[in-house]
């Protein structure tokens, strides 16, 4: 297996500026041109340290529409990164806990509403902290950035119900990033979590498994190589990139992380994902589910 801790230009990615070190974050912590930020599962993490100069983007009350399920607006959007001093030539860089897990998602919300300066710290949290590397609980305050309202694409990189639908029928793409135990409808959420969040358990019609995590080392927290890449989501499901792909997972988070890997890492040209994931289809009258 490749080393995951060689240098990121060496593994082969499709867009290996996707990602950065944590030696290219450290030296740019001052960089005006560049927002660190912060996105974990954890929403208490970063008030218990954070990367020095790092700003929060907690992903229920900062990017989810407080009543309908959905994102915030364009308006809030840019209110949002107004508020975090980001300008629309702004590069931001998401980590956070749990193999980037959710600052995976942070960035897929990021690039509905078209910022295009996106990268992940690879490792996240733990890398930066196996390397002893500093953390700071104080807030940073940054002078309020112009960022024009922006045009929210919910088609180029989203999946809605109907869509996913359609695409069983077509017998397109579909990995399921969940568990075993969800893929085989065992459990309705991850092991270790409360058992909740749908009525019925299993996956949508045609779906492979592929764990979200597998994708990364799980020693360092980093991406894997894209060959080894090529041989979990190719080697191993029959995918190929030419086709259209749809991940999914329970509510989003975990396959925004497929959709990630695949989309940035190995190039695939269409990779979208089903936020409504589980919970919606799981719930939902009437939607095909199959069990082995």
């Amino acid at each position: 297996m490749a080393d995951a801790s060689s240098s990121i230009a060496e593994r082969g990615y499709a867009h290996p500026d996707a990602l950065v070190s944590t030696e290219w974050v450290a030296a740019h912590l001052d960089d005006p041109a560049v927002r660190i930020a912060e996105s974990d599962e954890d929403v208490l993490l970063y008030d218990v340290g954070h990367l020095p100069g790092a700003v929060k983007i907690d992903w229920h009350t900062d990017l989810q529409h407080p009543l309908w399920r959905d994102y915030l607006d364009e308006e809030h959007f840019a209110a949002l990164m107004r508020e975090k001093g980001i300008s629309p030539d702004t590069t931001v860089v998401f980590y956070g806990d749990k193999n980037n897990w959710w600052a995976t998602y942070a960035l897929w919300v990021f690039r509905l509403f078209g910022h295009q300066r996106v990268k992940v710290m690879d490792g996240g949290r733990k890398k930066w902290d196996d390397e002893g590397r500093p953390f700071t609980t104080d807030v940073p305050t940054y002078a309020a950035a112009e960022y024009p309202t922006p045009e929210r694409d919910d088609e180029q990189i989203r999946a809605f119900r109907d869509d996913v639908l359609a695409h069983v029928h077509r017998r397109g793409q579909l990995v399921d990033v969940r568990s075993p135990e969800e893929f085989r409808g065992e459990k309705l959420h991850m092991p270790e979590y409360p058992q909740e969040g749908a009525v019925r358990g299993g996956h949508i019609p045609g779906a492979r498994n592929m764990p979200w995590a597998r994708a990364v080392n799980p020693d360092t927290g980093e991406f894997r190589s894209a060959a080894e890449l090529r041989e979990l989501y190719e080697g191993q499901l029959g995918f190929s990139a030419d086709r259209d792909t749809i991940a999914y997972c329970r509510i989003g988070e975990r396959s925004s992380h497929t959709w990630f890997a695949l989309s940035y890492l190995l190039g695939y040209p269409s990779v979208r994902n089903y936020d409504g994931s589980w919970t919606e289809w799981g719930n939902a009258v009437r939607m095909p589910i199959e069990r082995p």
